[in-house]
């Protein structure tokens, strides 16, 4: 069953990001690489037409997959009604119910709201009118420096935007490694990213041709009014659990309206099971996806298993920053003992060839055993590259397993390989 939201963040998304890079490329870099062009310019229409393209067709093989498993697909709006029932107010109008032994809540989350600040899909964006703007606005104001907010931020800041980020919390993507932060901050302030930390909102005016926001530094003190054409919020998600007749059966949430489940993803209601962003945990697409494998193979009486410490987190902006397992920080909080190997993108004779060495790799591994416990990557490809890692932490690999992997020469990931060298300052290119 679907709802009435935007579908393809991540495609759609992606799509935006290649096209955008391309054009950024052709118009800073190429001349360097010897390629020149005459009356370079940007086809927005053309570039939505891709995403939609590339979105549609996704779709559509997912709804394929769905025939050739025999599984039946509702267009609708669901809501529960019974533990074993969910009523479909249909998308081509009318409604249906549809019955089953097991009910799986797999409803998404979405766009987290600001007090007064009113999200209208014109001058006051989601992530979704993010995507479907119809012209480049010559300045951006993002709400939130998070994963989505500096990766839609890249966008319309390679099509030409002025990007203002405004965030309440001292850092971008709290989340990350901080030496990792650090440069990545720095990496997008080189790119004209301008940044207005420990900021909060606290006024929005749309009766002009743009919008006026408010600001204030969160703990309080002299405000600044910041003038734009298009404003983005992604000041973080909700789960999508409200009307949706869960209180209507009893299944229990949080206050944040996540659903609460068993280590099985079952509700306290006996049937009736949720995974992804509907419940606790990062709001990560992958994740959902073995959540769901795993809540299957328990409805069908098998065992499933999700390793949340392995999980991987990406940024996609350029270069990307990718991790996995602990940031240095957690690390140093847990009190156990260990060591850091380090490798500058710099060192790296593919990300010199190419002419694109902005970034590192980090690998944290305990000191007596030397498992590895984290690895963080900021270079092109990192969201690649990180998988290597993931594995690595699923089996308990050392970082003298990856030192002694043979990598291929001349390729990025030969900087994870020597940053696992560096553990033992061994680091070969340094």
């Amino acid at each position: 069953m679907v709802r009435n939201v935007a579908r393809g963040l991540p495609w759609a998304l992606q799509a935006l990001l290649h096209s955008s890079h391309m054009y950024h490329e052709a118009k800073s870099s190429f001349a360097h690489h010897g390629v020149k062009f005459s009356n370079l310019e940007v086809d927005l229409p053309a570039m939505m037409a891709q995403k939609d393209k590339a979105v549609s067709g996704l779709t559509k093989g997912i709804e394929g997959l769905f025939k050739k498993n025999k599984v039946e697909y509702v267009k609708g709006f669901g809501k529960l009604v019974s533990p074993s029932e969910v009523s479909v107010d249909l998308v081509d109008g009318g409604s249906t119910i549809v019955k089953g032994k097991n009910i799986i809540v797999a409803t998404g989350s979405d766009v987290k709201s600001l007090p007064g600040v009113t999200i209208d899909e014109k001058k006051i964006v989601s992530s979704t009118g993010a995507l479907a703007l119809t012209e480049i606005p010559k300045k951006l104001v993002v709400i939130g420096a998070g994963y989505i907010g500096l990766e839609m931020g890249s966008v319309w800041n390679r099509l030409g935007s002025e990007v203002t980020v405004v965030e309440f919390a001292p850092d971008i993507v709290p989340s990350m490694d901080g030496e990792i932060r650090k440069q990545f901050q720095r990496m997008l302030e080189k790119q004209k990213f301008k940044f207005m930390l420990k900021t909060k909102v606290v006024g929005v005016d749309t009766s002009g041709s743009g919008v006026k926001l408010t600001v204030e530094p969160a703990a309080g003190g002299e405000q600044t009014v910041i003038e734009a054409d298009v404003v983005l919020v992604s000041a973080g998600r909700v789960p999508y659990t409200a009307g949706i007749g869960l209180d209507a059966i009893g299944v229990e949430t949080d206050k944040g309206g996540r659903v609460l489940v068993d280590n099985r993803f079952m509700t306290n209601v006996k049937g009736v099971y949720a995974i992804g962003d509907a419940i606790p945990g990062p709001m990560l697409a992958h994740k959902a996806e073995e959540d769901g494998v795993a809540c299957v193979e328990f409805i069908a009486g098998k065992e499933g298993h999700v390793d949340y410490d392995t999980v991987p987190g990406v940024v996609y902006t350029h270069p990307e920053v990718a991790s996995v397992g602990k940031t240095e920080e957690q690390v140093k909080a847990s009190g156990v003992a260990y060591q850091v190997g380090k490798f500058p993108l710099l060192a790296n004779s593919r990300a010199k060839a190419i002419d694109d060495a902005e970034g590192m790799v980090k690998v944290i591994s305990e000191k007596e055993t030397d498992r590895i416990l984290g690895v963080h990557i900021m270079s092109p490809g990192a969201g690649e590259i990180i998988h290597e890692a993931v594995l690595a932490l699923q089996y308990g690999a050392s970082s003298e397993d990856i030192a002694r992997t043979c990598h291929a020469h001349p390729t990025v990931s030969e900087a994870l390989k020597e940053a696992c060298m560096n553990t033992y300052d061994k680091a070969i290119h340094m």
